[in-house]
Formats: structure tokens, sequence, C-alpha cells
């Protein structure tokens, strides 16, 4: 799993096709250092099990998951 906050390189990624082990962006830009790292714990706690080899996108705390 790659987790960024670079929309380019997830465009690349979901644009492309291919398979990967699983891209989480996180559209948290003003967020500080300690709210990005809770993010990702809370997901990561939450959706190990479903995100997996999906596309996803966390924004605004909702995580959105791409088939």
């Amino acid at each position: 799993m790659i987790i960024t906050m670079d929309k380019d390189f997830g465009g690349l990624v979901y644009n492309s096709g291919m398979h990967h082990a699983g891209v989480l962006i996180l559209r948290l830009e003003d967020a500080d250092r300690d709210t990005k790292v809770e993010a990702i714990r809370n997901i990561l706690d939450q959706y190990a099990d479903k995100i997996e080899a999906h596309f996803c996108v966390y924004q605004s705390g909702k995580l959105r998951i791409k088939k």
C-alpha cells in the first residue's frame, strides 16, 4: 500500500489500470503532521481488510474505496 498526498501520482496509478497493492490518497493539505498520522492510524485500524489492492481517497473525514 502506498500512502501519498500526491494527486498526480494517484491519477497515474488509477488511470493506468495496472494491478497494484493499494493506493491511499490523503486529501489533508492543511492538516499538521499529527493529524495526518492519526488519520492514517484510524483508516488502517478500521479498513485494513477492505483497502488492500484498492484505490482509496480520504477527505473530510470520509474514505472512498474504488474497486
